[in-house]
């Protein structure tokens, strides 16, 4: 203006309708986290009683502040637990608002419990105890899926279905093998967290903002009382580095995409082509103009959640890999992506398990349907090598021209006459049709790891008791 007086109704407009006050607004919409990490608030609460417990301990507080502080704790976390505590963003983040009502609750002493230590070290604590309890949470889930895996491979050791590659009849297999196979997958993926948990057992509270402290702590009566197995042993990488929460984010996307494998099977499986598994109505929906649908929704969306999870991994990957040492506010964005990987890891476990132990398997139609597409062409080969002692090239080659000729015949293998299979091959004899048949194929299969029946029966056995 004219005068030299600020215009605030053009200031304002300059920054948009929503931040009507200007960069004020802007700076505490962008600063504030505590929409988000007051999920934090019981870790939080935890080690700041561990924090006060020991700075009593070594004299650096009296015993009377530490017991103000402790009660004054335990209080707010009553309160936040029971919905009457009011969040402010002004304050900007979860230690802020639970300092800020201890003070209101206990007066002065309530500025004696951030003694040696910063924000820096206390949000690595928070931070590294909520994943840590997320790692336990997805190793029992797991427990229980590979249970229900078992349970069904155990019910099915011998129930014939087609194992494929290329998504093209191969095979036959068992559905118990096939159960298995998930096992082994969850179970690498069960070591996984558990190697995990071990990785980032260690207490970050006591690093400081990123050099330690002058106060005659203890961080071994700290790490100890918060139940991590020793201190962290650098304080700069202490308050640097989120690599425990990648971690995490890393076994989450390997599981969710084989979750996401299983999903897309059941899919398949579930449509009227392949008729192999029923879903119940629990795992399913009706279509709004189709009665006759039943859509496998809860499999699919097992199937969507892993783009989610792997999105997370990517956007933490991305925040820190140009951060220089220590700390920098971009790792605020640390915590949302954590947080919505594991609701999404947690749902897709929770779903899969439910629909391993739920659904309908038709042992009819997976052993018609592992009977087609030639699938005991090899075993037809592997008896020419193994009875008419032709070299495993060959015996490819007359299985070639045997299936050939069953398919322009319209028949299956084990229905192809003698005479026929004879003038392929004159060392073919009648003993030869004792396995062409699904059953017969896969109880040869016996070498370690095979789908043969007493093979599934001892990985079972295997896995029940180290499960």
């Amino acid at each position: 203006m004219a005068d030299g007086t600020k215009d605030t109704k053009s200031s304002n407009q300059m920054w948009g309708g929503r931040f009507a006050s200007g960069p004020d607004a802007i700076m505490e919409e962008i600063n504030a986290s505590i929409g988000f990490d007051k999920k934090l608030f019981a870790q939080d609460i935890r080690g700041s009683i561990a924090h006060a417990t020991m700075l009593a301990h070594q004299g650096i507080i009296s015993a009377e502040d530490k017991d103000k502080i402790v009660h004054g704790l335990s209080t707010i976390l009553s309160e936040i637990e029971s919905g009457n505590f009011a969040f402010s963003r002004q304050l900007e983040d979860i230690h802020m608002n639970i300092e800020a009502r201890l003070a209101a609750l206990i007066g002065q002493a309530a500025g004696r419990l951030h003694t040696a230590r910063s924000r820096n070290d206390q949000v690595a604590l928070d931070f590294r105890l909520w994943v840590k309890e997320e790692l336990h949470k997805t190793e029992a889930m797991l427990t229980n899926l590979i249970a229900a895996f078992l349970d069904r491979a155990e019910e099915h050791a011998e129930s014939v279905m087609p194992g494929f590659t290329h998504l093209q009849t191969a095979q036959p297999v068992t559905f118990g093998h096939h159960c298995m196979a998930y096992v082994e997958m969850f179970g690498r993926d069960r070591s996984r967290v558990r190697h995990a948990i071990e990785h980032l057992d260690e207490s970050p509270i006591g690093a400081a903002a990123l050099a330690g402290t002058g106060y005659p702590i203890d961080r071994h009566m700290t790490a100890k009382a918060l139940g991590f197995r020793e201190p962290t042993r650098n304080s700069i990488d202490t308050v640097s580095d989120r690599d425990f929460a990648i971690e995490f984010l890393s076994i989450a996307a390997i599981c969710g995409m084989h979750l996401s494998r299983l999903a897309e099977e059941i899919v398949i499986w579930s449509t009227p082509q392949f008729g192999f598994v029923r879903l119940s109505d629990a795992f399913s929906t009706g279509s709004s103009i189709m009665p006759q649908k039943k859509n496998p929704d809860a499999a699919e969306l097992v199937r969507a959640k892993t783009g989610r999870i792997n999105g997370s991994l990517i956007a933490l990957l991305t925040i820190m890999k140009g951060l220089p040492l220590a700390y920098s506010k971009d790792m605020q964005e640390d915590k949302e992506q954590v947080f919505d990987a594991a609701e999404s890891l947690e749902l897709a476990i929770a779903a899969m398990t439910g629909m391993v132990r739920d659904m309908t398997v038709n042992t009819e139609r997976m052993k018609a349907a592992a009977g087609s597409g030639y699938s005991t062409a090899t075993d037809l080969a592997d008896w020419l090598v193994r009875e008419a002692g032709l070299p495993f090239r060959d015996a490819h080659h007359v299985t070639g021209r045997a299936v050939a000729l069953a398919e322009s015949k319209g028949c299956d293998l084990a229905e192809l006459p003698l005479a026929d299979l004879q003038a392929i091959n004159p060392a073919i004899t009648g003993k030869v049709y004792d396995v062409l048949t699904v059953e017969a194929s896969v109880a040869s299969r016996k070498s370690f790891g095979g789908t043969a029946p007493s093979e599934v029966r001892k990985q079972i056995a295997f896995w029940r008791a180290r499960n």
